[in-house]
């Protein structure tokens, strides 16, 4: 073996391939006899009289050969006595001729099948013969002439020492010549039969096969089938140092790794040549690639193809792995890849150092990154090669044990979590799972080896590499995503848009979330991103290549940046272009249903979600969970959770779940702001005006309530607020965070500004408008309001425990039970009930029903004025009954404090001070007067001292409440248990036509409570001032009123009077009714001035003028102060006299 020195290793060992009938060239082995051997031996350009049938004899002595012997040029094997036996037994009679056919033969035999032992050595000498014999030499110029002048390094080669076949063996893929590849293929064959036979190979592994212990190299120790498992034993070790972080043995040499390779590599395209892969697949070929031709490495890609089935042998599936283990380290090792991406690795310098066959520039990974590169910038690669990478990347995904660093890093995890699933790809899903934290922690290097194998896989680009997940979502990309075409990249976005759906099922959804889960880290590996992002990332984010990475970014950078400048306005800077934005928000999309597909939220907010989010395990609750616990959060997780809840508000169409529980309102109330590609909040403001229409189900108002109650954190988080009043809170309100906090600090100002008629608003208009928005909204459900709610949760707890929230239930429910309320939250109901008497706009539920009163009847009022709309059109006929019964309860509010009544507040601002100050020295601020400022102007008004324009509110008043006993807080306060004592069917009735009053005015004389029975009397005393102010009586005296008093002006008891003069002119007939009110009143008046005497001159007098005799008590009284004059006058001279006698005295 010495003269071999020179030529690079012949050939390498047989890895995984069977031997196939070359075009004409048939075959010869236990299983496979053929019958064309003399023409076979014609093809081999003469192989047969001159060379195939040289005897040992012929050749230079060797070591461990037979001693030499005179043959004749016919000699033959099957003459041997040695071999004859073995020959009659195991190889067709046809054959004998052949010494090459007999070699093949008895070489290819069947592993239980023995030969002979000296048998076995006389093959052996003579194939390493054959090696190094001239005559073959000889036999290679002839045939092989036009291939050695073009193939420079064989013509350069020594004659007459076998470097000429052992060159062409090399360089047999460039061979183009029928008959010279037919020559070079059997001398491959019987090359590769065995190791020692590799010109070269022994010497550079000499020492490693004895430290390996791969066996013997001594002659005769091993038969020729162990031979395959030296070399089998030799890449083993080779493949183990890889996966050893400290190899527990001697490292193989460089020499011998360079030759293990190169053997490798040589025989990649006939498995046949793979001595040991052959043996050990001999029948799983015949099982599952007995019609697949031998060559280009066809059979080693069908065994590939079927590694993982159930019949395939485990030996057979061992010598598999191993092969795809070399050509991970080395894609040459791979025929059909080498051949197909030859070009294009040249194009694209993917392969830069050829000489090393292990170099950086030679592993599979490097490769496919290099090429997937190139792909990914749109550039052109072959389809064959394409096709290649297709089939590798697959087995990759397939089996994670072809990557070393997985297998070095991921030990522990597999050990613990995942051992017993190393088919189909389960294992590496299973490490996806554990990498995810689903089922504890992963060692970093482990998370950073998964990460790597999906870039070099890339998956993203074709589910179909991903076979564990292409088999569990098979069903569903029939069903959900039948109309994309199969392979295409869309189908993951498809797979993702149905998670959480009912045509999504459980196995699926949980490898698409494996899978996502590292795309999600890694934003080029989602390729229709990557293409229409790619120079806007370049741009404005410093990405790198597609292949390049860069340890300085942690995973998600470069999308967080391109999110944020999708997000930008053309004020604040550059921004994506329109198609990378669009495919933005389509990962955004997708990230919301799960918060461990956002690398940033789930790095910075790990602590957070174990600590306040343990427990939420359903889709999309951990995000809505640290979005509750905002405030709790630490620093870094705050603003990451921040930052994300202020772009779902300008685009809540990234919240997906919400999106589709949403679809029905949306598609009935909003599909026009929907269908709009840049949103800029107007969705969610449509679901919020529409969260009580009939489409609306559960989940969407939890989701849009949910998105309301984030949104009074921060003002930045409701997208049009903070652009519609960025600058004037800046102005204004610096400092302040709160969007609850900022909206009252803004609509204060507003108010301050309105109530002083400043000429300028100091909140800009476009920023009052939103301000109306949020205000609207906040009045809907009182959890957005927080103040109020934590003033009031006890007694929403304790009153209200069975009223849901939303449509301001809550809030009314309160106001019903005001007088049970704590004083904590009494105040606070207080100061919303002042607000919304204000603006009747904030009053949700009054605005809610009577929505369509207000249409019908106030149309042209302005916003504050609804409330007194309402009530002017409360009696007419076309009044909706629940409206109606929504205004009495606000005028019963108003009555009970001249505060909750702006418009009488205004107008009596004069008279309340003058009048009433008693009883404001002793109200606090906060809480209601029961009416008694109200009762004190009625008083007021029926001693005729008010302004006119008090008067006149007094009167609507007077008015309301004398037809509903409820709009009278003082006489309800007082009057309630004789109500129900004395008037239990009128108070039933409710026909709010002043028949309780007119009852508890006919049983004055019944009535024993002092405090309501002064409330009936000051009723008298101002149905006096007024008629309007007694509708039994106004309604009995309606037409006299017309017929006898229509000259006379209503007020100041002036029509009263009229009816008066009429009841005692005898000429004047009133209607009985009237006659027999009248004189009720009368009577009642009567009794009222016995029981309840004038209290003091002012009060005198006012009865006096206010009573029905006025008249005659004027003229009595002018009678009796003219009888005193005159008295005085005659007393007066009289005392006048007296004094002057005495004087004269």
């Amino acid at each position: 073996m010495a003269d071999c020195i020179r030529v690079p290793l012949i050939l390498s060992i047989c890895v995984l391939f069977c031997v196939h009938p070359i075009r004409g060239y048939a075959p010869f082995n236990g299983a496979r006899g053929g019958s064309n051997v003399d023409n076979s031996q014609n093809q081999a350009g003469g192989l047969g009289v001159a060379a195939a049938n040289a005897g040992p004899a012929d050749r230079s002595p060797v070591v461990g050969a037979s001693p030499p012997r005179r043959r004749s040029a016919s000699w033959k094997l099957a003459e041997e006595p040695v071999c004859r036996d073995d020959l009659t037994r195991l190889c067709p009679k046809h054959s004998w001729t052949n010494n090459l056919a007999v070699l093949e033969c008895l070489q290819d035999k069947k592993e239980e099948t023995e030969i002979a032992a000296d048998c076995n050595h006389l093959l052996w000498n003579y194939k390493l013969n054959l090696t190094t014999d001239s005559k073959f030499e000889t036999v290679a110029v002839e045939v092989c002439k036009t291939t050695i002048s073009e193939i420079k390094e064989c013509a350069a080669e020594q004659r007459g020492k076998g470097y000429l076949v052992s060159c062409l063996v090399d360089h047999r893929g460039n061979i183009s010549e029928y008959q010279c590849n037919q020559y070079i293929t059997k001398m491959t064959s019987i090359v590769f039969s065995d190791y020692r036979l590799i010109c070269g190979f022994m010497d550079k592994c000499r020492d490693d096969i004895n430290t390996l212990h791969c066996g013997s190299i001594s002659t005769g120790e091993k038969d020729i089938h162990s031979q395959g498992e030296v070399i089998a034993c030799l890449e083993k070790g080779l493949v183990r140092e890889a996966e050893e972080e400290q190899p527990r043995n001697l490292t193989i040499k460089d020499e011998c790794k360079k030759a293990i390779m190169r053997v490798a590599e040589l025989s990649s395209d006939d498995f046949h040549l793979d001595r040991y892969l052959y043996f050990a697949c001999r029948d799983d070929r015949d099982r599952f690639c007995d019609d697949t031709p031998a060559g280009e490495g066809r059979v080693y890609k069908c065994l590939f193809n079927h590694k993982f089935e159930e019949a395939m042998s485990e030996r057979c599936r061992e010598a598999l792995t191993t092969r795809q283990k070399l050509i991970a380290q080395d894609y040459k090792v791979s025929y059909s890849l080498a051949k197909a991406c030859k070009s294009d690795l040249r194009k694209y310098r993917c392969s830069v150092d050829t000489n090393m066959p292990r170099a950086r520039e030679a592993r599979l990974s490097y490769l496919l990154l290099c090429l997937e590169s190139a792909v990914h910038r749109g550039r052109t690669v072959s389809g064959e090669c394409q096709g290649e990478m297709m089939d590798y990347r697959r087995m990759l995904m397939e089996d994670f044990s072809l990557s070393p660093e997985i297998v070095l890093h991921c030990r522990g995890e597999i050990e613990t979590h995942c051992s017993g699933l190393h088919r189909k790809g389960r294992t590496l899903h299973c490490l996806m799972r554990v990498g995810r934290g689903d089922m504890g922690a992963v060692d970093n290097l482990c998370q950073k080896a998964l990460q790597t194998l999906i870039q070099e896989a890339d998956p993203g680009a074709d589910y179909r590499i991903d076979r564990a997940l292409n088999e569990a979502c098979e069903s569903v990309i029939q069903t959900a995503c039948k109309h994309i075409r199969n392979g295409d990249p869309m189908i993951l976005s498809c797979l993702m848009e149905h998670l959480y759906t009912e045509k999504m099922v459980e196995d699926c959804e949980h490898r698409l979330l494996e899978l996502q889960y590292f795309i999600a880290r890694d934003w080029k590996l989602d390729p229709i991103l990557y293409k229409k992002c790619q120079g806007d990332a370049s741009r404005l984010c410093h990405a790198h290549g597609w292949n390049q990475t860069s340890e300085m970014m942690p995973p998600g950078t470069i999308f967080s940046c391109l999110y944020r400048h999708a997000y930008r306005s053309s004020e604040q800077g550059r921004r994506l272009s329109r198609d990378c934005k669009v495919e933005v928000q389509r990962i955004l999309h997708q990230r919301a249903l799960d918060v461990k597909l956002d690398p940033e939220l789930q790095r910075r907010c790990m602590t957070d979600l174990g600590k306040w989010c343990s427990e939420k395990t359903e889709a999309g609750q951990e995000l809505e969970c640290l979005q509750d616990h905002l405030e709790d959060l630490v620093l870094d997780c705050r603003g990451v959770v921040a930052n994300l809840t202020e772009l779902e508000s300008e685009d809540i169409q990234i919240e997906a779940l919400l999106m589709r529980a949403c679809d029905p309102v949306i598609q009935s109330h909003c599909h026009e702001v929907a269908d709009n590609q840049i949103d800029t909040g107007d969705l969610m403001e449509c679901l919020v005006q529409n969260k009580h229409q009939k489409e609306m189900n559960d989940k969407c108002a939890v989701g849009v309530t949910h998105f309301q109650l984030i949104q009074i954190k921060e003002f930045r988080f409701s997208y049009k607020f903070k652009i519609a009043c960025k600058e004037d809170v800046l102005k204004l309100c610096p400092n302040i965070k709160k969007k609850v906090d900022v909206v009252i600090c803004l609509s204060t100002t507003v108010r301050n500004d309105t109530l002083q008629d400043v000429k300028e608003q100091r909140v800009s208009v476009k920023c009052r408008k939103q301000l109306r928005v949020e205000e609207l909204e906040m009045s809907e459900d009182i959890r957005l309001e927080p103040e109020l709610y934590d003033s009031c949760k006890q007694d929403i707890n304790k009153l209200c425990q069975n009223v849901a929230f939303g449509n301001a239930q809550v809030i009314e429910c309160l106001k019903e039970n005001k007088q049970k309320l704590s004083q904590r939250c009494h105040q606070r109901v207080f100061k919303l009930q002042e607000v919304e008497m204000m603006d009747p706009e904030l009053d949700y539920q009054l605005m809610r029903v009577c929505k369509h009163m207000i249409r019908r009847f106030c149309t042209e009022a302005e916003g504050k004025n609804v409330l007194q709309c309402l009530k002017q059109n409360k009696n007419s006929e076309l009044m909706d009954p629940k409206c109606k019964q929504m205004i009495t309860k606000r005028q019963i509010t108003q009555n009970t404090d001249y505060r909750l009544n702006p418009v009488l507040r205004k107008s009596c601002k004069a008279d309340i001070p003058k009048f009433c100050q008693g009883i404001l020295s002793k109200a606090t601020g906060d809480s209601e007067l029961e009416g008694q400022v109200i009762s004190c102007l009625k008083l007021k008004y029926a001693d005729q001292r008010l302004s006119p324009d008090c008067e006149d509110q007094i009167r609507v008043i007077l008015q309301e409440s004398a037809l509903d006993y409820r709009l009278d807080p003082q006489l309800q306060l007082h009057c309630t248990q004789e109500i129900s004592r004395l008037c239990p069917e009128e108070a039933a009735a409710q026909e709010q036509t002043g028949q309780v009053e007119e009852c508890l005015k006919v049983n004055l004389l019944k009535i024993k409570q002092e405090a309501c029975k002064k409330e009936v009397l000051n009723m008298l005393k101002e149905s006096k001032a007024d008629i309007f102010v007694d509708p039994v009586l106004h309604t009995a005296c309606a037409l006299d009123i017309k017929h006898h008093c229509a000259a006379i002006p209503p007020g100041r008891g002036r029509q009263m009077s009229c009816l008066m003069e009429a009841l005692q002119d005898k000429r004047v007939r009133l209607q009985p009714e009237c006659k027999k009110r009248l004189q009720d009143r009368i009577d009642m008046w009567s009794y009222a001035a016995k029981v309840a005497p004038a209290e003091g001159f002012s009060d005198l007098a006012n009865q006096v003028l206010t009573s029905p005799s006025k008249n005659y008590i004027l003229a009595m009284i002018g009678l009796g102060v003219s009888v005193l004059f005159l008295m005085g006058l005659l007393c007066g001279r009289i005392t006048k006299r007296v004094t002057q006698e005495l004087k004269d005295r």
